[in-house]
Formats: structure tokens, C-alpha cells, sequence
């Protein structure tokens, strides 16, 4: 993988952004995507604190998902909030992984975090559904580290 500037480029920034739109159109659940070149920590821990930072433990319904990927590390996490948690079934993160990694392996960064950002949209839409009232509570920009 490239450096953090070069491994998406403006063009599949927007689509990954209009991706988290488009999921959270249906849903009250909140999805956020973090990329950074290097982490001492393991990846989920990483993820983890990035969560935190972003402040995405501030939602709600607590149901905050953060896609976090390491580009010099080759490494990707996704995690959600504990409102998230007791709700999805128990293989939920690890099936939505494996469709993000299936992409990556073939260098297609982009469609595979649309993948599973779409995927994690259509799971909360049945857990979190959206609500009149529902209002955006975490920006959907990419951040970086």
C-alpha cells in the first residue's frame, strides 16, 4: 500500500463518503472511516482508540461504526459501539471484514470499504432503523492519522 495521501484518491474518497451516506440514509447508526500509515498498537486495539478519539462512543443509541485501516501495516479493523454490540449477530464484524479483505487483497481499497460499509448499513437498518427525529451525529469526512 501506498502512503496515506496516495491510497485513495479524491475521486474514491467521494465515493466512500457518498457510501456512508447512502447507508446511513436508512438507518440512525453512524459510520465513520479512519486511515493512517503506521500504528505501534494492533490494529483492533488501534481501532479502538481511534473510536474514542473520534468520538464515536458519543451517539445516542451508541451505534457507532469505525472502519480503521493501517496502510504502511496492511492492517484493517472494524468495530462498533456497544449499542451495536448486543444487538448484530455474533459473526457480524467478522463476515463484514472478510468482504472489506477479500477487496483488499486484490488492491481494490476502495470497493472493498464500500462493500462493507454498505453491508453495515443494511445490518443496522434492521437493528437501528432510521427515525424522524434521527439527526447526523458524526461527520462522514474520511479522517486520517
Amino acid at each position: 500500500m501506498a502512503a496515506t495521501e496516495e491510497f485513495l484518491t479524491k475521486e474514491q474518497e467521494m465515493a466512500i463518503i457518498d457510501a456512508i451516506s447512502q447507508a446511513e440514509k436508512n438507518t440512525s447508526g453512524e459510520i465513520r472511516v479512519h486511515i493512517e500509515k503506521h500504528s505501534e498498537k494492533p490494529p483492533l486495539e488501534r481501532a479502538q482508540e481511534v473510536f474514542f478519539l473520534l468520538g464515536m462512543d458519543k451517539t445516542q443509541a451508541r451505534n457507532g461504526v469505525l472502519f480503521y485501516v493501517g496502510v504502511l501495516d496492511h492492517t484493517f479493523a472494524i468495530i462498533g459501539d456497544e449499542g451495536i454490540d448486543k444487538a448484530v449477530e455474533p459473526d457480524f464484524w467478522d463476515c463484514t471484514k472478510d468482504i472489506v479483505i477479500s477487496h483488499f487483497k486484490n488492491q481494490q481499497f476502495q470497493e472493498g470499504l464500500v462493500a462493507g460499509i454498505l453491508r453495515a448499513g443494511e445490518r443496522l437498518q434492521h437493528y437501528f432503523p432510521f427515525q424522524d427525529d434521527d439527526k447526523d451525529e458524526l461527520t462522514n469526512e474520511i479522517s486520517k492519522g
